[in-house]
């Protein structure tokens, strides 16, 4: 396999990193000493030095491993952005144990299942979600309720200590756990069970310190050591957000701007107040920006990095959001398997719109036939995109049958459909599973999706297959008009005909005031496909 992409690094990156064998909790006691006195964590006015943040974290450690924590015990958490967030994560990690990462939104019966499904005895979570855990708690192995107020204030509760109060029993140093980088898990990754029945990518501390340093050294060009601000709306709890949010910028000393949830106006008040210098967001966060009336007032220019991630950028909102602000979008792609980041679109290189980019240092990839899976495709053809690298998973916890699929000779086969370009680049085309086939012909929606995207009345739109008797499928789009904009069935139809071969056109158009998204903001094209057969 010939690794073209790899002519693009510059000199200072070197093309295999050698990874130190850290685990995570290392990394952070080696960035403290570095900017003890610097804010790690500001969220609402409560600034986190970054030794304060190294000394709530032996706190958790030690109350854990005074109450008997054992090595590999599963801990879950179910929060919203928040500093505690990241103690009990680093608490958790610090112990030996194993941090299962909740999704807040979660109902009673997916909580139970992963619950269950990880053997979690221990839970940190957001106070009012209590009722949730109620409901289900009798028939998990959870023995032990810590509760996090964001007031920043415990409240009395039979059933869960406060999170503060947990703090204070601490009595001593936390005792060094014996942690194995390359062996231990560390999270435990479930996927949004889109695709079946949710699954937990097992990641170890190695998997979780190599993505990092990976992202480091692809962006080292224009990261300061010490220097960066990020702004973190997009939720920890997503691997996007545990890697390109929350380690990383403590690996690189950076202070970070902490936002529970993304509403656009405290969003662009921030950006203007504080200037930072790295977004890490998703396409609708930027929809929705480049929807504001006034966004060209907020300075959306100080951002050095801004990166797109756990969706497929449409071209036409790249450009956009470019025109209007000054700012540049960096795509990337990853999984959940893969810690999560494979490629992005360099600074240091061509950006080309509508891929991914290359892959990062360390990382492998290459496109083979969808029928096997096993004969390499040149580049323009399109198949599976497959990778390797010291990012990509253990595999999925008490699944082996999965995990054999999944990872083959020691290739992740990730189930997205792509091509490569002469240079290398990537171009994700749609999911496996989301190919639509009307009368023998493929359809991969993000291809109508762009077209559809470049109407000017379009704010968001989706599309999906839909039974049809005589096609076997047609093309359904789902589409969101801007606010104040007018466009029916029929002019979309004959926008889309004049744009597009006439087997992609889609012969149904359903309008929405919104559409459903995970908390992440990732559209939710298998609820829209579920609702439209």
């Amino acid at each position: 396999m010939k690794k073209i992409w790899l002519k693009h690094y510059p000199e200072h990156i070197e093309k295999e990193l050698k990874i130190p064998n850290k685990s995570l909790p290392q990394m952070l006691k080696e960035a403290i000493p570095l900017y003890e006195d610097k804010v790690a964590l500001y969220f609402y006015g409560n600034e986190i030095t970054y030794k304060k943040l190294g000394e709530m974290v032996d706190s958790f450690t030690s109350v854990l491993q005074q109450e008997g924590f054992k090595k590999g015990e599963r801990v879950a958490i179910m929060l919203p952005n928040c500093p505690q967030y990241a103690v009990s994560y680093f608490g958790i990690l610090q112990a030996g144990g194993i941090v299962t990462q909740l999704n807040p939104m979660l109902v009673d019966k997916e909580l139970e299942y992963i619950l269950n499904d990880s053997g979690a005895e221990s839970i940190i979570i957001f106070e009012p979600l209590l009722p949730v855990l109620n409901q289900i708690i009798d028939n998990t192995s959870v023995r032990q309720v810590i509760k996090v107020n964001l007031e920043g204030r415990d409240t009395e509760d039979s059933m869960a200590i406060g999170f503060n109060e947990f703090l204070k029993k601490a009595r001593k140093l936390p005792d060094q756990a014996d942690i194995n980088p390359s062996e231990d898990i560390a999270v435990l990754q479930y996927t949004g069970g889109t695709t079946g029945r949710s699954k937990g990518a097992m990641l170890t501390h190695k998997n979780l310190f190599a993505n990092v340093i990976q992202t480091y050294e692809f962006f080292k060009e224009i990261i300061e050591l010490g220097k960066e601000r990020f702004l973190t709306v997009i939720p920890f709890f997503h691997v996007y957000g545990m890697t390109s949010a929350m380690n990383l910028p403590i690996y690189t000393g950076a202070t970070n701007f902490i936002l529970p949830k993304f509403e656009l106006e405290e969003v662009l008040q921030t950006i203007k107040d504080v200037q930072p210098t790295s977004f890490p967001g998703v396409p609708t966060m930027y929809i929705a920006l480049i929807n504001h009336p006034k966004v060209e007032a907020y300075g959306l220019d100080s951002i050095r990095i801004c990166n797109s991630g756990s969706a497929p950028m449409p071209v036409e909102i790249l450009r956009k959001f470019e025109g209007k602000t000054g700012a540049k979008i960096l795509e990337g792609y990853g999984l959940s398997e893969s810690s999560p980041s494979t490629h992005c679109n360099p600074t240091f290189g061509i950006r080309k719109p509508g891929s991914v980019g290359i892959g990062l240092p360390s990382t492998s990839y290459k496109i083979v036939d969808l029928e096997e899976g096993i004969r390499e495709l040149p580049s323009g053809e399109i198949g599976e995109v497959i990778i390797k690298g010291p990012q990509v998973m253990k595999g999925y916890w008490n699944m082996p049958e999965e995990t054999d699929y999944a990872l083959r000779d020691g290739w992740l086969y990730t189930g997205d459909i792509a091509y490569m370009d002469d240079d290398g680049y990537l171009f994700i085309i749609d999911r496996k599973k989301d190919l639509i086939i009307a009368s023998g012909y493929n359809v991969y929606p993000r291809d109508v999706e762009e077209i559809i995207y470049e109407h000017p009345a379009i704010q968001e739109a989706v599309v999906v297959g839909i039974p049809d008797p005589y096609r076997g499928e047609t093309v359904k789009a789902v589409v969101v008009l801007k606010e104040d904009m007018q466009c029916d069935e029929r002019e979309l139809i004959a926008y889309c005909r004049k744009n597009m071969s006439a087997y992609k056109v889609p012969r149904v158009v359903e309008f929405r005031k919104e559409l459903p998204k995970t908390s992440v903001g990732k559209i939710l094209r298998r609820t829209i496909r579920n609702e439209s057969v």
